[in-house]
């Protein structure tokens, strides 16, 4: 098994001149600029607005203040990027962010996040996925993965479709989605963190994880899935809340009390 060595040489030779730190404090693997990620994230975003029509304009002014309110709790270097948010009108539950500031939240999403607190956690982890460069590091470690494939198939002189597809499935399970769970994971926790230092009330991050729940009717298991379990989120944010109390409180006594008033 040498060419294990060699790849995981070449990975770290490589990672020695593409190495980045997260939010967290966790060393990270990127290979791409914050500038070209964040054309690709603009490209990405104006595509989607041509796609999906939007949501109306009192819905639009919630997120919009409800985000706006996270952004101005945000350190200054990292309010200057072109932080937007669209809602779509679509019936899924769902929100995505892309590099350089770019943030979706699909209309379904709204009947599971119920008030501006609950709203504020999905858009603070959004926000984490931003701050913390991970589309960045997926797109690096993705294109690592299958450089290493690549490079077994051709010094190994697999041809067999059965062998190579398992090669993929061990790849895709063993590197990929456990690499995308730590990513949602931390995420959570740094958007429990904004959302608390914006004056929301970081507890309902627990109660939009119970709406979750309820809504999803079941998921795969956690270790065949890109996101962690409802109870292992839980579990996290709930260990975190101490801390994130406090910044609530701060915050508060700060004069930050975000009033963004759903639409009826």
């Amino acid at each position: 098994m040498g060419w294990i060595r060699y790849l995981t040489v070449g990975a770290l030779c490589l990672g020695l001149t593409a190495c980045a730190t997260s939010p967290t404090g966790r060393q990270q693997f990127t290979l791409y600029s914050d500038e070209q990620l964040g054309q690709m994230g603009q490209q990405a975003f104006d595509q989607y607005q041509s796609d999906l029509p939007q949501a109306g304009g009192a819905t639009q002014r919630y997120a919009q203040c409800v985000a706006g309110a996270l952004v101005a709790a945000l350190p200054e270097r990292e309010r200057q990027q072109r932080w937007q948010i669209r809602v779509f009108d679509e019936a899924s539950v769902n929100a995505f962010a892309l590099p350089g500031g770019y943030m979706g939240v699909h209309t379904g999403l709204l009947d599971v996040a119920s008030d501006q607190h609950q709203l504020a956690a999905v858009v603070g982890h959004e926000i984490g996925h931003v701050l913390a460069r991970h589309a960045n590091e997926r797109a690096s470690t993705q294109s690592m993965t299958q450089l290493g494939l690549s490079v077994l198939q051709s010094s190994a002189g697999i041809e067999s479709e059965q062998v190579l597809g398992l090669m993929g499935a061990g790849a895709q399970y063993g590197i990929l989605l456990p690499f995308s769970r730590r990513h949602e994971g931390e995420a959570d926790i740094i958007g429990l963190g904004l959302m608390a230092d914006a004056g929301f009330d970081p507890r309902a991050s627990l109660t939009l994880w119970e709406n979750m729940r309820t809504a999803s009717g079941g998921q795969p298991p956690a270790w065949l899935s890109t996101h962690p379990s409802h109870g292992q989120r839980m579990a996290a944010l709930q260990a975190e809340m101490g801390n994130a109390l406090a910044r609530y409180e701060r915050a508060r006594q700060a004069g930050r009390t975000p009033n963004c008033q759903a639409p009826r």
